[in-house]
């Protein structure tokens, strides 16, 4: 390779030149390792649930087809990076090689771990045409390899949780951080807001309920689009007020939530992974509060000009994936809150994980 090592891996972008690993159209994932670099045998993806929603309903739901598609990506790419979504997920493996001069330091050859960076800046390579995945779920059994950089964060895969409930929060473990650190704010100044989560049965969703209470909301509301999961949200007690709404139908949404509220919510956060539910989470956000945008689905052209024509008064955020924490975060939430783990472990093993 001509570019000069980095930790951030731009010596492994190929096309094009002087963008970020993420920002790349091609990346090089060749095993030998270069300074800093640590290769990981694959064994599993976990694909966003935006990108895997969209080749799902490309293809009309024929996982043949899904997964031709993911193999044809990573092949040509050199990584996990869906161009429609713009988004990837992220894997789980074993520490195969730890490179010259890495600081990784808590890492030794052998370790099972996740990474906790997207897959669309993640260097990876598929060595058995993910042959053991039916491409029907959005975890992907596989044999591979991947290559971290110095400034990929990484976290071991803790030894008390099975691998693919490990994996399922891991790759959400943001959601909950940025959550709890908002509603904390709010409370720093005197205030108990009200939140509502859109999309709470879900992964994220469930655990930024559950720290949105930890963290001192005064009431939470979980949105949910079909009775099925508005059962399933009540059955698991993690949220104080279940409301059943179209998240893509923006009165709806937010007669549903002034209704379960008794006001527009101080804080929205938005976790579902389907595109046009911008405007309803604006419209059920009272002034001056927060939007939390963590679908990868989200258009954040549509929020921002969404916002200005309905003169609304609200700071929207864009969930990065990182806080602090995060990860430790996400499994106490889990090991604490047997809501959560309920809907997690139900939900992964109607998808044959568990």
């Amino acid at each position: 390779m001509s570019n000069p090592v980095s930790p951030v891996g731009l010596h492994r972008v190929v096309e094009p030149k002087g963008v970020l690993p993420q920002a790349a159209w091609r990346l090089d994932a060749s095993a030998p390792l270069h300074k800093g670099e640590v290769r990981i045998r694959v064994h599993r993806l976990n694909l966003d649930a935006a990108s895997f929603r969209q080749l799902s309903d490309k293809h009309g739901g024929d996982g043949a087809a899904v997964r031709a598609e993911v193999l044809d990506i990573i092949r040509t790419r050199g990584k996990m990076h869906n161009p429609v979504t713009g988004s990837g997920g992220m894997l789980v493996g074993e520490v195969e090689h730890v490179g010259p001069e890495s600081h990784h330091h808590e890492l030794a050859v052998g370790d099972h771990v996740t990474s906790l960076v997207s897959l669309t800046l993640t260097p990876l390579s598929i060595d058995d045409d993910l042959s053991s995945w039916d491409g029907l779920s959005e975890q992907v059994p596989c044999d591979g390899h991947a290559i971290l950089f110095d400034r990929t964060i990484v976290a071991k895969v803790p030894d008390d949780l099975p691998g693919a409930l490990a994996m399922a929060v891991m790759d959400v473990c943001g959601a909950p951080a940025l959550t709890a650190r908002v509603v904390a704010r709010y409370v720093a100044e005197g205030s108990t807001p009200t939140v509502a989560v859109i999309g709470g049965a879900g992964k994220s969703g469930s655990l930024s309920l559950a720290a949105a209470r930890k963290a001192g909301a005064r009431l939470t509301v979980g949105v949910v689009p079909i009775p099925r999961e508005a059962d399933a949200l009540r059955d698991a007690n993690i949220c104080d007020v279940v409301a059943l709404a179209d998240a893509r139908d923006p009165v709806a949404l937010s007669d549903a939530i002034v209704a379960a509220a008794g006001a527009p919510a101080d804080i929205v956060v938005v976790c579902v992974d389907v595109p046009g539910c911008e405007h309803g989470a604006i419209l059920s956000t009272g002034d001056g509060g927060t939007i939390i945008f963590f679908s990868m689905a989200t258009s954040f052209a549509t929020a921002a000009l969404g916002a200005e024509g309905l003169a609304a008064d609200v700071t929207m955020l864009i969930g990065n994936g990182f806080t602090p924490g995060h990860a430790e975060m996400a499994f106490e939430l889990l090991r604490c809150e047997p809501g959560v783990r309920q809907l997690f472990t139900n939900r992964l093993a109607a998808e044959g994980h568990l």
